[in-house]
């Protein structure tokens, strides 16, 4: 049984993606790991480089531009680092570039894709997600942040990205059969000092609203209003994975939350009450059929 790993990126040190933590934090489970390099010249290319493990496999890409529209363009990236991966390989492990697996799940991710490898009605497994926000400290609990999402797929060549690059369906647009696996991906997008999740965010609303949108030129004291944008957040009681831990160290700013406070709708409000009672989520969108 062989494993593969996938990922596209571009400009991770300019917007201070945990890239480098989320490959290192797969690699011992995969026999490859393919990372495409999109164009850009601050450095990414060298620090994928600096990695220094023989199981990654670089690879270039020009990012699509007129694609800059609904998320198109992370799709086709994502589709295109997708083909790389040997034809060999049973399973495609794919990592955005701020999420990071916990090294005590490591163990059941191999046994998952080896008691299911000759299976053919699983076409991937589904993640648990635990969503940072605002510091390490912090988790976003509402129905804002999507509960699961499949990042472990066959590689059978019928499977593509699916809209914004988020999950997977096949290439008729059916949706992927998938079993629960009991790990957890650590998505920290919403995780930097305030100025460079500002940046980082006027950056990528410009994936969403097309080449027309101005990405805005921002001051040195700009900040990103964490506490403003919040609608419910919870106090992170586990620990972070291994490859984490030198980050969160050295993180330079300050952010605190009262948990008590929740900015939702009379219905939000709601659901989120049934939630946290039930440990259901009634109504939630899923990109995906449990088997």
């Amino acid at each position: 049984m062989k494993i593969c790993g996938f990922t596209f990126v571009r400009n991770a040190v300019k917007y201070d993606y945990p890239v480098v933590e989320s490959i290192t934090s797969i690699l011992p489970i995969v026999d490859q790991f393919i990372v495409s390099v999109g164009n850009c010249a601050d450095g990414t290319l060298e620090l994928i480089e600096s990695i220094g493990s023989p199981k990654i496999k670089i690879v270039h890409s020009v990012w699509n531009d007129s694609l800059k529209e609904g998320g198109r363009v992370l799709a086709a990236e994502t589709d295109k680092v997708l083909a790389q991966v040997p034809a060999d390989y049973d399973w495609a492990f794919y990592l955005q570039a701020d999420e990071v697996v916990h090294e005590e799940d490591l163990d059941p991710i191999v046994k998952a894709a080896s008691q299911y490898v000759h299976d053919k009605r699983v076409e991937g497994f589904l993640f648990n997600y635990i969503h940072f926000y605002g510091t390490y400290d912090y988790v976003g609990d509402s129905r804002r942040w999507y509960g699961h999402e499949i990042r472990l797929i066959r590689n059978n060549g019928t499977i593509s990205s699916y809209r914004d690059a988020q999950g997977f369906r096949t290439r008729q647009n059916k949706k992927l059969r998938v079993k629960k696996i009991d790990a957890k991906i650590y998505h920290y997008g919403w995780v930097r000092h305030p100025h460079k999740q500002l940046e980082k965010l006027s950056n990528f609303y410009s994936l969403w609203n097309g080449e027309k949108y101005a990405v805005p030129q921002l001051k040195d004291n700009d900040q990103f209003d964490f506490l403003k944008d919040a609608d419910s957040l919870a106090i992170f009681k586990g620990t972070h994975p291994g490859v984490m831990q030198k980050r969160v160290g050295e993180k330079n700013w300050q952010a605190d939350f009262d948990v008590r406070l929740k900015n939702f709708s009379a219905k939000d409000r709601l659901l989120y009450r049934i939630e946290k009672l039930t440990g259901k989520r009634l109504f939630d969108y899923r990109n995906y059929r449990i088997i």
